[in-house]
């Protein structure tokens, strides 16, 4: 992908290490090792130590994937190829991963979808203004913490809300994240336009260090990509005026390497988040969880049980309703997701 392809000897700029290295000589399977840098309709793009190669899936990737939709190889993960006469080679292995994010979508037909493997950091990208909404951060944290990724979440277009609006947005952005067991410096107002906070965020992308960036389509994800790639590699479009939001035009998701040396995942706005379990919620609800520890009953729901610490902080007022309904719709959106699905 764009940002320069690597060159001979170049698998450590793309996060190959010692351990990768020794779980691939553990794999007794031929193949040469590549990272998934963007995957099309019937095929992976993958940058290798020579630069950049095609293929497509071999039979033993296409039966994984049929028995768990979530060993798909995705953007991110690391993979064995041959290469064929042809233009494209094909997968022969995939690495265990260090890392997975997985999504639910809604019904019965979209089941699990995994959305980017083998991530260091995760960047929530949420724009101020219309597009704010505490309960899909809750989401956003939880599915990170569900794929053993730590999060920080992004403000952005800064520049375009009053003052007031970007601190009481930033408070309330913190509370959830320091609720999560997170900190105050893993919460950035940002402005691609005025400049605010991309020291901060910049500091992050690190030569080796894989980031994803997450978040609704139009809210700023491709622009900041641009930015640090130094050219417009992912189209944009104008913010509509009405609601201060960019229409979607990011399509696939795609792995770019910067200048930096950094490795940057772009994804695509998503419009359904589901969980496919309930780990996560434990730790996006850190707060909640410490709160039952005080209930009378081991399982309780939070609900109407007699002795509920979680209940009496709400009507206690240390503990927002509305925070306590969207944990208790997490917690029973993994349950589901746990059982077992009708064929």
């Amino acid at each position: 992908m764009s940002g320069g392809a690597p060159g001979p000897g170049a698998l450590g700029a793309l996060g190959w290490d010692q351990a990768l290295a020794k779980l691939r000589g553990a794999l007794a399977v031929p193949g040469e090792p590549a990272r998934v840098a963007a995957e099309h309709k019937g095929g992976y793009e993958l940058l290798t130590r020579d630069g950049a190669a095609r293929a497509i899936a071999g039979g033993r990737l296409r039966r994984a994937a049929r028995e768990d939709p979530a060993a798909r190889t995705v953007v991110g993960d690391w993979v064995l190829f041959e290469r064929a006469g042809g233009e494209r080679g094909s997968l022969t292995a995939q690495l265990p991963r260090r890392s997975l994010l997985v999504r639910r979508a809604a019904g019965e037909r979209q089941g699990v979808q995994p959305v980017a493997a083998n991530v260091d950091l995760a960047l929530v990208v949420t724009a101020l203004g219309h597009d704010f909404n505490p309960r899909r951060l809750e989401r956003y944290l939880a599915l990170c913490a569900e794929g053993g990724v730590p999060a920080h979440v992004l403000l952005s277009k800064s520049d375009l809300a009053p003052e007031a609006e970007c601190a009481a947005r930033l408070s309330e952005t913190v509370a959830l994240v320091e609720a999560a067991g997170g900190s105050a410096d893993h919460v950035l107002l940002v402005s691609v336009r005025t400049g605010v906070g991309l020291a901060a965020i910049e500091a992050r992308l690190q030569a080796g260090r894989t980031l994803v960036l997450l978040g609704s389509s139009g809210v700023g994800k491709s622009t900041l990509l641009n930015r640090w790639l130094g050219a417009d590699v992912q189209t944009t479009t104008e913010v509509r005026a009405h609601d201060h939001r960019g229409r979607h035009t990011t399509t696939h998701r795609a792995l770019f390497r910067l200048p930096s040396g950094a490795l940057v995942i772009d994804t695509p706005g998503m419009r359904e988040l589901g969980l496919d379990g309930d780990a996560g919620v434990t730790d996006a609800f850190a707060d909640v969880e410490a709160l039952s520890a005080g209930c009378r009953f081991r399982d309780c729901a939070h609900g109407a049980e007699p002795g509920c610490a979680v209940r009496s902080s709400v009507d206690a007022g240390s503990l927002a309703a509305e925070r306590l309904d969207a944990y208790r719709k997490l917690r029973a959106e993994g349950e589901a997701a746990r059982r077992p699905r009708r064929r």
